[in-house]
């Protein structure tokens, strides 16, 4: 009897698998900003030794997810003004330079998948789970860094991916309805679909900046 093909078993050593939870966790909000981190606690819970534990906090670190303050212990990272300020700085230089790419040169098959990334979002929108809209605005912006043929690019935005995300996650909750998130990518993906890569380039930007000062004010100074 035919029969659908059953998947292979990806392998992950333990500590990969730490890490991934312990990062989507952060990335959710599930761990809250602020939160301690303690490797005891963590490797009770996870049923893993504090080694392994040990080894996902320091790269959450690398990834800016988690401090490790003397005398205290590992502390999920909380956006302050500073950090905001530079992320979305940062962002608009460089997603603009990637829609800018984009729209000038990507294959039709990178097209089709910012067209896929952005239907993706509008589905998130539709059922209005902040988490899922979250990750969806995000799958957006990496697909056009991902169509814009620049490696070095894209290898330069993983650096700051993960705090992109939950930078994200910050910004989309300040806002009501969840159209309007939809309604600021629209222009961008038709700049991009149209092969206008100034007008892309510069909508990026613009949406980056005009987004990155709403989130900054609603910070409190430190």
């Amino acid at each position: 009897m035919d029969r659908a093909k059953l998947p292979k078993i990806e392998k992950m050593p333990a500590d990969v698998r730490a890490l991934g939870v312990l990062r989507g966790r952060i990335i959710d909000g599930s761990i809250p900003a602020g939160s301690r981190l303690t490797e005891v606690q963590i490797s009770d819970e996870m049923g893993l030794s504090r080694a392994t534990v040990r080894t996902a906090l320091h790269q959450l670190a690398q990834e800016g997810l988690v401090s490790l303050v003397p005398y205290t212990g590992w502390t999920v990272v909380k956006l302050s003004r500073q950090d905001i300020w530079e992320l979305y700085t940062l962002r608009g230089a460089v997603e603009r330079l990637a829609a800018s790419l984009t729209a000038a040169s990507a294959e039709p098959a990178q097209m089709a998948e910012v067209q896929q990334a952005f239907d993706a979002l509008e589905i998130a929108c539709e059922r209005k789970n902040p988490n899922e809209i979250a990750e969806a605005d995000f799958g957006f912006h990496k697909a056009v860094v991902d169509a814009s043929g620049h490696s070095r690019l894209r290898a330069q935005y993983g650096l700051i991916e993960h705090q992109i995300r939950v930078y994200i996650r910050s910004s989309d909750a300040l806002i009501a309805d969840s159209k309007e998130i939809l309604d600021q990518h629209r222009p961008i993906l038709e700049a991009i679909l149209s092969r206008n890569s100034t007008l892309a380039g510069e909508l990026s930007e613009d949406h980056n900046l005009r987004e990155g000062q709403k989130l900054t004010v609603s910070v409190p100074l430190a």
